[in-house]
């Protein structure tokens, strides 16, 4: 007996196959699990054999019959080796050594031993079957020998979805009867013993030949003889099997069930390359919903970011000033909240938006499609636009709130000065008036006239003293108005009635002065110590008005040296305190000396002073004021100089931490940028080596809230300039963004890098080359080469674009795909676009038009139903609501054109 046992080979059949007829190496098995050993099952039940010999017989006349011949038992008519060699020939289209024509039992052998032979060349390996059984009409052996060529030739090569044989086949009866009510597919034995399989499988390849709805579960023999006979009549396909052995065997057997159902497959095989047409344009239908739907997102994104700058900027460009620093102050904290609370999570959208635009644009390059275009108005550049004009209407309005706060603190100082002055003034004059209409001249004595001139000399040395605070108070006036303070209206009231006050004091004082005069011819100089008293009590008493005025004069600063200064000239009046304190002593004296001599002279004074009312008590009481004031006003300057060296603490707080985290911010954008230029490793590792560093830079977060609340009690503290540092917080946060917002980009620069490199088929190592080739021509690490350094990158990766005609075209053909807006620059993605185009291989609105041909049945159109049938429910929907009518002149009602359709999918981002 010869045994062909080939270690190479894929195949093997027997006893030693492990029971399930399939090989060493898995091979056989992989696509032919047996449940029970063949050999086991034909002693377990006898019934089997009898299904076999009739199945195999008829599978083999059906190949025999293409030859002329047939055989009639399986056994017997293989014996001489003969009609086995003719079956193989025309089972694989192959020839076969010559046969040997002798009847001598050798002769016999040989031919066997040469089909056998040619079937271990396919790869096949026997096992324990060998020509002296098949000669000797072992009929164990010699179904055997037919099921593993039915394997090899008709089975073998069935594969739906990566699988194989036995689960291909199985997997190929389970989809097109899935449809089909009452049958369930799970084996190739009970699943098929109503008929209802065979039934489903000819109806849904040719549904006219079938009435599938009128079969009954409980009638199998008429079920199995209607699907026998019309696979016979109209499929070609011979009957191999018999209803009642099949219903009356409580398990058909397996291998004749798959042989008769592999009858099936081939002879609906056209079927099948319509379903692999039906699987591309799924695929193809697939990616252009996905992209349409990263459109639509991307379009709604966009849409609600411009509505919130749309909204945002009108309300940081609204500079309508309020009244009072309370509210002023207001409208800074509801923009700290702006700032904290309601930017960053814009920032975070506007980055997330560039990054999914990025990756948008990447897979409709991965896919051939065109690039795409958002709505006018929802560009990146238009987003970037309107951000560019909301940070700089926040810029502005920051600087106008603060400079308003300045103006309404100005303006409130200059209006409580403005109400300290007039009422001081206001005070002074009361009386006045009624003082200087007094006709009391004419029926005084000669005495009383000469008291009468010098008390009004007096005056008008007082009302002159005065003229200086009716000018300031006008000034501050005038200041407030141009300052526009709120509530100017009663300043200029005011000021207007103490103008027109001062105005009617001058007239009357003049009027008063040339009726004393006109008498002053009959008046005695009177006392003269009284007058000098009076010339140097008065200015020393405005002095001392004056004295107390500035110590009660308030005050703002916003610096250490404004308050120093203060002090310094607070030091400097104290310092002429004691000559002041001589002048009062002298002042007094000379009041003194005039009851001296009074009273020396037994002179009975009438009362006071005629020519001032500044009386000692009066000089004395308000130099006791001036004393009394002094320490109080030390107090407020080393209370206010206090507060200035707490906020000089501020500015060296928050300078001391944005000189960090300034030049942090600035380093690390730096070491991006090597990064981007110098990745290492697989671009998974470069991925996780950028995320690992903008972790850091997460974690690093801390920092910059710190500074943000150092930053919060320097706003809360009025303090608006900080020598100690050139960085603002504007700066750290416009810094701070744009770090976050660069890793973020530069990692989705690698993931874009993965997906072209997963999508087109590169190898890390061809990935690892084109980078490295890209950065040793870009010299200056810019992230894009010129022509000529693009030209010497082509030439180093092995292109002939060398400086010749031929050469010249090719490269001009090369730059007009990677720098098709003529810019002079090829950037390193353009690069990474044309590589993969060049290495790989994509679909094609060619092969989408093909594949719509083969499901269509060659027409030059498609029907909505003929989409329906092969096409899963949403993409055949997607479709019908696409194509256009058909208007060949070969249209039928209801034709769909699938050819400008295919076109359309890679001619247009917008379907």
């Amino acid at each position: 007996m010869v045994d062909y046992h080939a270690a190479n080979q894929s195949y093997q059949y027997g006893p030693s196959s492990g029971g399930n007829g399939a090989g060493g190496g898995g091979s056989m098995g992989d696509y032919m699990a047996q449940e029970d050993d063949w050999d086991r099952d034909l002693l377990l039940d006898p019934a089997w054999e009898k299904q076999q010999r009739k199945t195999f017989t008829a599978w083999c006349n059906s190949h025999l019959r293409k030859a002329g011949t047939q055989i009639e038992n399986i056994d017997e008519d293989f014996r001489d080796g003969l009609k086995l060699m003719l079956l193989l020939e025309v089972i694989s289209g192959e020839r076969l050594p010559k046969p040997e024509r002798g009847k001598m039992r050798v002769h016999k052998i040989n031919n066997v031993n040469k089909a056998l032979d040619f079937i271990a060349s396919k790869g096949v390996k026997l096992v324990s079957i060998g020509a002296e059984e098949i000669v000797d009409g072992n009929a164990k052996m010699t179904l055997g020998m037919i099921w593993t060529i039915i394997l090899r030739f008709a089975i073998q090569d069935i594969s739906v979805e990566e699988t194989s044989a036995k689960e291909g086949l199985l997997l190929w009866c389970q989809r097109k009867t899935a449809p089909y009510k009452n049958v369930n597919v799970q084996n190739f034995h009970i699943s098929w013993k109503d008929g209802l399989a065979f039934n489903a499988l000819i109806h849904r390849h040719r549904p006219e030949l079938i009435e599938y709805d009128k079969l009954r579960k409980d009638d199998p023999v008429t079920n199995l003889n209607n699907a026998f006979e019309v696979a016979e009549k109209y499929l070609d396909i011979p009957k191999m099997l018999d209803a009642e052995d099949i219903v009356n065997t409580a398990r058909p057997d397996e291998k004749a069930i798959m042989t008769y159902v592999s009858s099936f497959y081939h002879a609906f095989s056209g079927a099948q390359k319509a379903e692999t047409a039906a699987n591309r344009i799924c695929k193809v239908l697939a990616v252009n919903q996905e992209n349409e739907h990263l459109m639509e997102d991307y379009e709604r994104l966009a849409s609600d970011l411009l509505e919130w700058i749309r909204r945002t900027i009108p309300w940081l460009e609204d500079r309508v000033p309020q009244k009072t620093i309370q509210e002023m102050q207001q409208k800074l904290e509801d923009f700290r909240d702006y700032r904290r609370v309601h930017k960053p999570p814009k920032v975070q959208e506007k980055c997330q938006l560039e990054i999914n635009f990025n990756t948008l644009q990447t897979k409709l390059r991965l896919s051939n499609r065109p690039a795409f275009m958002p709505s006018e108005g929802k560009m990146v550049s238009d987003i970037n636009n309107g951000w560019q004009h909301l940070e700089q209407a926040e810029k502005g309005y920051e600087e106008w709130l603060l400079n308003e706060i300045r103006r309404l603190e100005r303006l409130d100082h200059l209006a409580e000065k403005f109400r300290q002055k007039a009422s001081i003034h206001e005070a002074w004059t009361d009386g006045k008036e009624a003082m200087l209409k007094q006709r009391d001249y004419e029926t005084a004595t000669l005495s009383d006239i000469k008291a009468l001139i010098r008390k009004h000399e007096a005056f008008e040395s007082d009302l002159a003293a005065h003229q200086d605070r009716v000018e300031q108070i006008a000034a501050i006036a005038q200041e407030l108005n141009e300052l526009d303070y709120y509530d100017s209206h009663n300043v200029n009231t005011r000021c207007q009635k103490i103008c027109d006050q001062w105005d009617t004091l001058g007239s009357l004082t003049h009027s008063r002065r040339e009726a004393l005069e006109k008498t002053e011819k009959q008046l005695e100089t009177i006392d003269q110590l009284h007058l000098e008293y009076a010339k140097r009590a008065a200015p020393f008493n405005n002095w001392m008005e004056s004295a107390m005025e500035d110590l009660q004069d308030m005050f703002i600063v916003h610096t250490i040296e404004e308050i120093e200064g203060l002090i310094s000239a607070h030091d400097q009046f104290k310092s002429t305190l004691p000559d002041a304190d001589r002048e009062r002593e002298a002042i007094l004296a000379i009041h003194k000396e005039a009851q001296r001599i009074a009273e020396s002279n037994h002179i009975k004074l009438s009362g006071s002073n005629p020519y001032t009312t500044v009386t000692p008590q009066i000089i004395n009481s308000k130099w006791e004021k001036v004393q009394q004031l002094v320490p109080k006003r030390d107090q407020a300057l080393l209370e206010e100089q206090s507060k200035q060296q707490s906020n000089e603490r501020l500015r060296r707080q928050f300078a001391s931490q944005a000189n960090i985290v300034g030049p942090w911010i600035q380093t690390k954008m730096e070491e991006i940028g090597r990064i981007s230029i110098e990745m290492n490793g697989t671009l998974e590792d470069q991925l996780n080596h950028l995320k690992q560093y903008e972790r850091s830079i997460v974690d690093y977060k801390p920092n910059l809230d710190l500074l943000e609340q150092q930053h919060q009690l320097i706003q809360e503290a009025l303090i608006f300039d900080n020598k100690h540092t050139n960085y603002t917080m504007e700066h750290i946060r416009v810094g701070w963004e744009q770090l976050l917002t660069t890793i973020a980009r530069t990692i989705n620069e690698v993931e874009n890098q993965i997906l072209t490199r997963d999508a087109k088929g590169i190898s890390q190592e061809q990935m690892q080359e084109f980078r490295a080739s890209f950065n040793h021509f870009d010299k200056d690490h810019g992230g894009a080469l010129g022509p000529e350094e693009f030209k010497a990158c082509l030439i180093s990766l092995g292109y002939d674009v060398e400086n010749d005609r031929q050469g010249d075209a090719e490269f001009n053909r090369i730059m007009s795909m990677v720098d098709p807006n003529h810019s002079g620059l090829v950037t390193f993605q353009a690069f990474i676009d044309f590589m993969s185009r060049e290495t790989t291989d994509t679909d094609t609105a060619d092969q989408v038009i093909a594949s719509f041909k083969v499901l269509a049945g060659d027409k030059n159109f498609i029907t909505a139903e003929e989409l329906r049938r092969e096409l899963p429910p949403d993409q055949a929907e997607y479709c019908i609501a696409r194509m256009a009518p058909y208007q060949g002149p070969d249209a039928v009602p209801g034709a769909l054109d699938y050819k400008s359709f295919s076109t359309a999918l890679y001619g247009e981002s917008d379907l």
